[in-house]
C-alpha cells in the first residue's frame, strides 16, 4: 500500500472519527481506528494523524464554547481508549531501555503525553507512563527505585514553567537526562531553552532525541539570573491578596458581578488567578510575550462566553497599580493591555 493511499484512508475516516467523539460513541471510534489498521495503516500514523488532530479539534470546540466541559471530557476519554486499542493492536515488544513519561505537577492534559509514550513504545522503548500531574518528589522517588534511561516531561500550559524547572532539576540530581515537550514550553521551545533543557516539538522528534545520547545530555545551564530581583517570588507570595483586591475592584466597576452565581464567581476568581499565574511565569523566564499571548487567548475564550474584554482590561490595570514597584511585572501588564481589542475604558 502506498503512502498516498494511507494518507487518503486517514483523511477519509477523519470525519467519521470526529463524529464518534461528538456522539461519545466509544465502540464506533475504536472500530474506525481498527479499520484503518486492518488495511495496513501504521499504528504510529493512526495516533499522530487521526487521534491527535481530532483531539486538537475537540479543544478548539471547547474554546469556541461549542462544546461543554463534559463533552470535552467524554471525547478525551474515548481518545484515550482508542490509543489503548491501537497500542494493543500493534503489540510491540520492548527492545530498548526504559523511558519514563510524565506530566508536570499541576498539568492535567495527559493525552498528548500519552501519545508520545505510545509512539516511543512503538519504536521499541520500554515506556512507563506516569500520567497527569506527577509531583516532583514522587517522580524522583520512582526514578530511585527504577532504572531509567531518560525522563520525558510534558506541559501544555506555560504557567507551569516554574514547576517544570523544579522537576527538571530534581531529575538531573538523580543523574537522569530530561527532555521536555508541549506548548507549555513555547511553540518553538523558547522557554525550554531558557531553562536549559532539550525540547522536542512532537513525538517523532522526541524519539529522535532519545536516540542521540550526546544531544540528550548536552544541556545548557538555565538562564535565570533575572530572578535575583525577587519580583517572581514576591508576586507568588502576594497572590491571594491580589486576587481578593482585584475581585473587589471588579465588583465595584461592574455591579452585575455582585449577582453572579457561585459557579460564575468561582470562574471569575479562577480567571484572576490565571492572570497572576501567567504573569508569574513570564517573570520567571523573563519573556513578556508569554503573558501577552495568554491575554490574547483569555480574551478570545471570554468573548465566546459573552464576557467583555473591558473586565480583563480593568483587572490588568488594577494589578498594575498594586504592583507599581515591580517594573518587569508592570511592563508585562502594560503590554498585555496593549494587546487587548479596543475597549471603552472610561465607561469601564
Amino acid at each position: 500500500m502506498t503512502a498516498a493511499t494511507r494518507d487518503t484512508s486517514l483523511e477519509a475516516v477523519y470525519p467519521d472519527y470526529l463524529h464518534c467523539l461528538a456522539e461519545a460513541d466509544e465502540h464506533a471510534a475504536v472500530e474506525v481506528a481498527r479499520g484503518v489498521l486492518d488495511v495496513g495503516v501504521a499504528a504510529e500514523r493512526v495516533l499522530l494523524d487521526l487521534v491527535a488532530p481530532a483531539q486538537a479539534e475537540v479543544g478548539e470546540r471547547w474554546a469556541r464554547n461549542e462544546w461543554s466541559v463534559a463533552q470535552e471530557h467524554a471525547a478525551t476519554h474515548i481518545s484515550e481508549r482508542v490509543v489503548a486499542a491501537v497500542a494493543a493492536y500493534a503489540d510491540v515488544r520492548p527492545t530498548r531501555a526504559r523511558i519514563v513519561v510524565a506530566c508536570m505537577d499541576g498539568e492535567w492534559h495527559a493525552l498528548p503525553a500519552r501519545l508520545v509514550a505510545e509512539v516511543l513504545r512503538l519504536r521499541g522503548w520500554q515506556v512507563t507512563f506516569l500520567g497527569a500531574s506527577v509531583p516532583a518528589a514522587h517522580l524522583v522517588s520512582y526514578l530511585h527505585r527504577h532504572d531509567a534511561y531518560a525522563v520525558a516531561l510534558a506541559s501544555a500550559l506555560p504557567m507551569r514553567l516554574p514547576h517544570a524547572h523544579r522537576m527538571i532539576e530534581a531529575c538531573r540530581r538523580s543523574d537522569v537526562p530530561v527532555l521536555v515537550g508541549g506548548r507549555g514550553f513555547g511553540v518553538d521551545g523558547r522557554w525550554a531553552r531558557r531553562l536549559g533543557v532539550p525540547w522536542a516539538a512532537n513525538a517523532p522528534a522526541a524519539a529522535d532525541l532519545l536516540g542521540d545520547e550526546r544531544a540528550l545530555r548536552a544541556a545548557a545551564s538555565a538562564d535565570l539570573a533575572h530572578l535575583a530581583d525577587d519580583e517572581y517570588a514576591s508576586l507568588v507570595n502576594r497572590r491571594g491578596e491580589l486576587i481578593d483586591s482585584a475581585l473587589a475592584d471588579l465588583a465595584q466597576r461592574f455591579p452585575a458581578i455582585r449577582d453572579h452565581s457561585p459557579a460564575q464567581l468561582d470562574s471569575t476568581v479562577s480567571d484572576l488567578g490565571y492572570i497572576l499565574d501567567f504573569l508569574a511565569a513570564a517573570l520567571y523566564v523573563d519573556d513578556g510575550s508569554l503573558f501577552t499571548e495568554f491575554v490574547e487567548w483569555l480574551v478570545t475564550i471570554l468573548d465566546s462566553r459573552s464576557v467583555p474584554a473591558a473586565t480583563v482590561d480593568a483587572s490588568l490595570a488594577h494589578y498594575g497599580g498594586l504592583l507599581h514597584d515591580f517594573p518587569r511585572a508592570v511592563d508585562c501588564l502594560r503590554r498585555g493591555r496593549a494587546a487587548l481589542p479596543v475597549v471603552d475604558r472610561q465607561a469601564a
